[in-house]
This record gives structure tokens, C-alpha cells and sequence, in this order.
């Protein structure tokens, strides 16, 4: 992949939900480009350490730059970025320079997986008869959403060691742990006002002062360059006393070569970026740079991430560790961490958390992998205590109806994945019964029927109903909501994506298949991208058809034509079931779904799928550049419904009357 521009970035994680990234060219623009970020409490706490760097290459023609950094007002320098003459991500960030004598120079840039270490280093790959390194730090020590600016706390004067140089920038903040084989010449100063372009795009704050030190210099004609940055007491661990720098890059390089090349595909890849540690267990973050583990994120993306991928185990330790935290039927819509009040505004994760389970029932059933029946029963119990707490009611108007659908919402508060709020507005409130939580809610009681024959009973009532009242036989398609506001007989016509898990996605399908073919048609007719679906139809009022500007702006966006990239997968589902479900019908899918998908994987996020992207050709993407549940169903899609399979899942994915049936054979069966 060879590829210089601004708006490609690059990402190494830590495995601990630290990172080093930047753009293909070098320059930094957000405030979350950093050489070496790290989560003090993996995976929050995040602390920008080490920025970046400028460097620069001496020859005997002249001096030249290997960097570029942008001030304000838009000044660049110095003019590195022009000698990029390639690029790669693979297997990790990797650039050629060329100098103006020709002279060709390799940077790569390796974070260690679990642990806050990132290795740079540096080669010349022609003849030369010098060629003189020297680096220049940049050193912050701040929030990761913050910006640092001037000021005389900053610790500038390093603690010297035999074997390396250890930085206190402030207090309370993880020292900065540098080893190389370069000299250092000790001259501190700020450098003011750089400025982050993707930050004043959004309507933030752009600027920030950085701190340097000093300066490292090698002599490449003797030696290629190596420096080493870790952060806080673990450096102690990663980079033990005595450490050769060269040798401890040859061997880091060796580890995380063999590490990445047992994933099977560059997905497999991306997927394993998001699973990070969370105390003695593991998490997914739900994107790159500014997302942390969030509920309904989680449960979503761990479908692909862990399931689709194999990895029972790591899904299964999720799905525990989230069991503990149920609360009348809900889990929080983001983990808790120490002095924080949980969040309850979802009225969906709790429902995907249900699915994911019976997810990994069956995944473990296909990998031939045991649950423990401690486990299974905790996590049955789990099920039991969501949708009974659900059917008795909870918080934010969450009931039961007597039609057997969930009610939900209270004016004000956000419960669906459509959740953008600008001050005191919810955009898309969706108070009532949204179409996608009627779907999870039935799947989830036929899911649970399969052992508890109330749970079978509510879920025929309740499927009997979302029939009755939900095709708009105008549309072609199913309304988005009913009972709008809790007013019974209201709908919300709005031609909106979340129709599709009551088609595809899902174990249970809602509809008939001449109406499931209908609204698919529609679906795709309307809202299909090659990237993803729209959040909205463009010929539905309030479409806005691309995503920018301010906070304000950009929210008000967010899901009135956004295109979303997770909601593809169970669209696709839907499109080859209803056209037979045949090998050929998937074959026609991955090439007309799949493979335009796939091409986002080099750009934007390279090795990665976009949060989101412009309703409006040509489909820019946006958002979060590394999103999991983007990538989580982009695998799902490719190994789980564009295959031939023969698992019991499958055995669901029929019309809802013959879920039932299925459903009393597999009780029985247990």
C-alpha cells in the first residue's frame, strides 16, 4: 500500500488501549497524533506523552528534513513530507525518503503489544559516505482530549541513567522512558503553535505548544538508529536495566513480525486492535483515536471481533465480566470506572448483549469449544434478569406493552444507537417503539424460549403484533416508529435503516418473504452505499447529506443520511436470504456488498473501516477513522453470512412461525 495524504492515517495500538498514530505524510493533525499515548488505567486514563518528533538527515550535499509540522496560520515545516517516496502499513508504519542527493532512508515506527512501548528506528539503504541523524522530541503530558500550552511546571532536565534518559514532565504523570544509541545534547525549548487541521475542521480547539528537551544524534554510516520511548512504572518491566537498544528493537521486530502474521486476512488484523486489556480481563474499545469500551459498542462488534475471528474465550470473559453490572434489566451504556456514575441510556445494549450471548453459544457449538455450565448458567441468568426487569419496566419509560412490544423513551434522554444530542435536543428521539428494538426484543425472547416457555409465549404474542403494526404498505417497508411519543396508533414514516434487523442480521426474521423482499428492495434502493446504508433517505425532510463543521453541526448530522459501514452486514443478510440463500446469490453479495467495502480498507483508517461516512457522493469517510463495530461486522459479514454454513444458528433464519417450532426442539433437546 503506498499512500502520503494528510487525511490517511496509520494506527499501532498497545493491546492496552494505548497507541501510537499519524497521517501517511507525517504531519499531525488532531490532537490525538502522538508517538507515544498511553492509558493509565488500561484502557482509559490516556496521556499524551511524546508527540512527535521533527528530524532531519545531514549529507555531504546539505541538510535535509525527514519532517513536517503545521503552525498556525498554516505554515508547514519544515519540508519532509515532500521526500516520502512510499509508504506502508504493513506490517507496520513504514516510510522511504529520498533525499534531494539520493541519498534513501527507511523509518518505521513499531508499538509493543502489551506493553506502553513504541520503537522507532531508522537505516540508510544506499551507499553513502555520511548521512547524520538528529531528532528532536516533542514532549507534552497531557488528557488525550486536551491541548497543552506554555508554561514553567514542565520538567525539561532529564533523570540520567547508565542505559537511558527518563523524563518527569509533571506531576502525577507517567515518566517518559527513553533508550537509544544516539548522543544527546541537552537544549530545551517550546515550540509554539502547532496547528491541527481534522481539530479546527470540527469546530475545536487546534493549537497547542510542545515542550523539546534536546536533541539525539547518530551516525547512520555507523550504525542504523534506534530509539526506544515507554511510559510510567511498566517501562521498568518492558525496558529492564542494561537494555541494547539494537538488540531489544531486533527482537521486538522479530515478536510483532510473528504476532501479525498468524492473522489470516487484514481484517483479522484490524479486529485484534480493539481488544485491549481491562484489569485482569479483556474489553473492546470501540474506536480509534477518542472511544473508549462502551455497552452497546461491545456487544455489537464482539459478534465479529472475537466470534467471527474464534476467539471464544476472550468473548466469553467479556460477556462475564458485563453480567455483574446488570441493574433492573439494564447494563450501563459505557463500563464504570473508579468515581464515575454508570450510564443507563441505551435501551438497546442490554438487548445486543442477549444476542451476543447465544452468539457464542453457537460460535463455541462451530469452533467445538465447551462453556463451562457455571458459565452458561451465569450467563442464562443474565438473560433471565434482563428481560425480566425489562418486562416488568425500568428506567426511562422501558415497559412491557400489553401488545407484547417494548415501549421505551422519556422526553430528553437518547436510548438508541441513534443517540445525538446537541445541548438539550435529542435529534432523533424515537420515543415509543422503535423498529430495531421491537426486533431485538423478539429475537431475545425467542432466543431465551428456547429453555423457558414464558419467554416463547410473550415472543409469539409480540410477533403476532410487530406484523400486525408495522408495515407501511405505502413505503413498501416497515415504519421506523409506532406509538410515537407513547400515543398509541402514531407512526414515524421516516425512511430509516433500522428496518433491517427485522429482516437480516438476526436470528429471528419479523416479516413474510414477499414483505422482506419488498422493503429490502426499498432499503437498498434508497439508502445502500458502497461504504454502508444511510442513516435517512435523501428524499426524506431533514436528510443532510454530508458531515462537518462544528460540534453542533456535525451532531445534527449524525444520523439524518450519515452513512454507517456496521449496518451493511445485516442488510446483506437480509439481501441473500430473501433471494434463496444460495452460493451463487452469495457470491453475487460479496462482490456487489463486500469488495467496495474492503477498498475502504485503504484509505482514511488504513487497515481499518470508518465510523461513518458522507451520505452525498463521493461517500467520504468520516468520524472515528478506526471503528470496531465497522470492522467487527465487515468480518461477520465475510465469515459468517457469505459462507455456507450448517451451524444451529442457522437454524433461526426463517420466518418467525417456524422459529417457534425450532424453538420447541431445541428445549426439548436440552
Amino acid at each position: 500500500m503506498t499512500s502520503t495524504g494528510e487525511h490517511d492515517e496509520w494506527l499501532e495500538p498497545d493491546g492496552l488501549g494505548g497507541f501510537a498514530s499519524g497521517t501517511a505524510c507525517g504531519i499531525r493533525t488532531r490532537r490525538y497524533h502522538a508517538l507515544l499515548l498511553t492509558a493509565t488505567t488500561p484502557p482509559t486514563g490516556r496521556v499524551v506523552l511524546v508527540n512527535g518528533f521533527d528530524a532531519w538527515v545531514e549529507t555531504d550535499a546539505g541538510t535535509f528534513a525527514l519532517s513536517s509540522q503545521r503552525y498556525h496560520p498554516g505554515v508547514l515545516h519544515p519540508n519532509g513530507a515532500n521526500r516520502i517516496t512510499a509508504f506502508t502499513i504493513d506490517p507496520w508504519p513504514q516510510w522511504t525518503y529520498t533525499l534531494d542527493d539520493s541519498t534513501t532512508i527507511e523509518q518505521s515506527i513499531v508499538a509493543q503489544h502489551g506493553a506502553p512501548l513504541v520503537s522507532v528506528c531508522w537505516r540508510v539503504t544506499t551507499p553513502t559516505s555520511r548521512a547524520i541523524l538528529r531528532l528532536r522530541p516533542f514532549f507534552s503530558g497531557r488528557d488525550y482530549h486536551s491541548m497543552h500550552h506554555e508554561n514553567n511546571a514542565f520538567g525539561f532536565e532529564p533523570e540520567r541513567r547508565s542505559d537511558r534518559l527518563v523524563w518527569h514532565p509533571y506531576a502525577g504523570i507517567p515518566a517518559v522512558h527513553v533508550v537509544s544509541n544516539a548522543d544527546y545534547q541537552h537544549r530545551p525549548e517550546w515550540y509554539r503553535n502547532f496547528r491541527y487541521d481534522e481539530e479546527l475542521a470540527r469546530g475545536l480547539d487546534a493549537m497547542e505548544d510542545l515542550a523539546s528537551p534536546g536533541i539525539f544524534r547518530w551516525d547512520l554510516g555507523q550504525a542504523d538508529a534506534s530509539l526506544i520511548v515507554a511510559a510510567g512504572p511498566d517501562a521498568e518491566e518492558a525496558l529492564p536495566p542494561g537494555t541494547n537498544p539494537h538488540e531489544f528493537t531486533a527482537r521486538l521486530h522479530a515478536r510483532e513480525n510473528v504476532r501479525r502474521s498468524r492473522f489470516t486476512s487484514s481484517l483479522h488484523r484490524a479486529a485484534d486492535a480493539y481488544l485491549v486489556t481491562r484489569g485482569s480481563g479483556k474489553t473492546i474499545v470501540a474506536g480509534y483515536p477518542w472511544f473508549t469500551d462502551w455497552g452497546r459498542d461491545t456487544f455489537i462488534a464482539l459478534r465479529g471481533i472475537c466470534l467471527a475471528t474464534d476467539r471464544i474465550d476472550e468473548a466469553r470473559r467479556i460477556l462475564l465480566e458485563w453480567s455483574g453490572a446488570i441493574s433492573e434489566g439494564m447494563l450501563p451504556n459505557r463500563f464504570l470506572d473508579r468515581g464515575d456514575a454508570p450510564e443507563f441510556n441505551s435501551v438497546d445494549a442490554s438487548l445486543w448483549f442477549v444476542i451476543a450471548i447465544y452468539d457464542l453459544f453457537d460460535a463455541a457449538v462451530r469452533a467445538g469449544v465447551d462453556i463451562a455450565e457455571s458459565d452458561r448458567r451465569t450467563l442464562e441468568g443474565a438473560v433471565d434478569a434482563i428481560l425480566t426487569g425489562y418486562a416488568r419496566g425500568t428506567r426511562f419509560g422501558i415497559h412491557l406493552d400489553d401488545d407484547g412490544l417494548l415501549a421505551a423513551g422519556v422526553p430528553g434522554v437518547q436510548l438508541t444507537w441513534m443517540d445525538a444530542k446537541v445541548g438539550d435536543q435529542v435529534i432523533t428521539p424515537r420515543i415509543g417503539k422503535p423498529v430495531e428494538i421491537e426486533a431485538l426484543w423478539l429475537n431475545a425472547l425467542w432466543l431465551a424460549g428456547r429453555r423457558q416457555p414464558k419467554w416463547r409465549a410473550l415472543f409469539t404474542r409480540g410477533e403476532a403484533a410487530f406484523q400486525q403494526r408495522f408495515w407501511n404498505e405505502a413505503a413498501g417497508a416497515l415504519y421506523d416508529v409506532v406509538d410515537v411519543d407513547h400515543e398509541r396508533g402514531t407512526v414515524d414514516p421516516l425512511f430509516r435503516p433500522n428496518q433491517i434487523f427485522a429482516l437480516g442480521g438476526l436470528p429471528v426474521v419479523l416479516v413474510s418473504a414477499a414483505r422482506a423482499q419488498q422493503a429490502i428492495n426499498a432499503v437498498e434502493a434508497r439508502l445502500w452505499t458502497p461504504i454502508g446504508l444511510r442513516s435517512l433517505a435523501p428524499d426524506e425532510p431533514g436528510y443532510i447529506g454530508t458531515y462537518g463543521g462544528g460540534v453542533v453541526s456535525r451532531d445534527g448530522a449524525y444520523h439524518q443520511g450519515t452513512v454507517w459501514p456496521w449496518l451493511l452486514t445485516a442488510f446483506v443478510d437480509a439481501w441473500v436470504r430473501v433471494r434463496g440463500g444460495g452460493a451463487t446469490v452469495k457470491e453475487q453479495a460479496r462482490k456487489r456488498f463486500l469488495a467496495p467495502l474492503l477498498r475502504h480498507l485503504e484509505e482514511h483508517g488504513l487497515g481499518h473501516i470508518a465510523e461513518i461516512a458522507d451520505g452525498d457522493l463521493p461517500h467520504s469517510p468520516n468520524g472515528c477513522p478506526f471503528q470496531a463495530w465497522s470492522v467487527g461486522e465487515a468480518l461477520r459479514l465475510d465469515r459468517i453470512v457469505l459462507v455456507d454454513m450448517k451451524s444451529p444458528r442457522n437454524r433461526g433464519r426463517k420466518s418467525a412461525s417456524k422459529a417457534v417450532e425450532d424453538a420447541t426442539n431445541a428445549m426439548g433437546a436440552r
